[in-house]
């Protein structure tokens, strides 16, 4: 745990001294606070809910998170630090780790930003229909465990090469993929597809965000996260080998 808590570390300090985790932090924000606002019309809708954010999570952490994940394997791979890194008296699965919950904190930092859009919606609601904060904790469960199985399938892909560009790719395009089957009018094009919309990350993030907590979401994303940092950690050992 000593040697995954000092890899942790190493990565937070290397996002905060980023000038692009700021910019990251900035664009997020602003992407959506304004697909919030005014693609979804919340002035005009009239309703005290963050219902209208949360549909846009998985489009907005699709292209944001594996912008995240793209240089945590891929940079290192590039400055030829990879090898340095892996003859250091570390296991491999706490190299993979650390460097996941690095990019963790930093995906968790960009929800919690995200927290004066329910303050805000709590000012402008009916002081006689209070708001219903147990559907909104509910949703950021959701949407923390949706970027987080995005943000596992990004460090994998980052793995699998020294380019940035072609990780970043990889990351967006294996997430778009497993998102889009978990539309009904997608799974219904497809032979099995009530089968195969329950791998979709979004499949099981729907319920979330509308307030229902299914134990079968929480072990799905679960699963999703552990079965991709696999990946990752073979993916890693891989080049041992050769």
């Amino acid at each position: 745990m000593s040697n995954i808590y000092r890899l942790l570390k190493k990565e937070v300090a290397g996002y905060i001294n980023s000038p692009s985790t700021y910019i990251f932090l900035i664009i997020f924000l602003i992407t959506g606070s304004c697909l919030f606002f005014y693609v979804n019309s919340f002035f005009k809708a009239g309703q005290a809910t963050l219902v209208g954010f949360f549909i846009y999570i998985p489009w907005l952490f699709l292209f944001f998170v594996p912008a995240i994940a793209m240089r945590i394997w891929a940079e290192e791979k590039k400055a030829g630090t990879q090898e340095l890194l892996m003859t250091m008296p570390v296991r491999d699965f706490e190299v993979v780790l650390g460097k996941y919950l690095g990019a963790f904190v930093l995906l968790l930092a960009a929800l919690v930003c995200t927290f004066p859009l329910p303050i805000l919606i709590h000012h402008f609601a009916d002081k006689n229909t209070p708001i219903d904060w147990g559907p909104i904790w509910c949703a950021y469960l959701g949407a923390l465990l949706f970027g987080s199985t995005i943000l596992a399938i990004g460090t994998w892909t980052s793995s699998l090469t020294e380019n940035q560009i072609i990780a970043f790719i990889l990351g967006c395009s294996i997430s778009f993929a497993l998102i889009l089957v978990g539309y009904p009018f997608v799974a219904g094009l497809l032979p099995y597809g009530e089968v195969i919309s329950g791998i979709s990350p979004y499949t099981h993030f729907v319920s979330m965000y509308r307030g229902v907590i299914d134990s079968s979401d929480i072990v799905y994303y679960l699963s999703a996260i552990a079965f991709f940092l696999f990946l990752n950690t073979r993916s890693v050992e891989s080049r041992k080998w050769k």
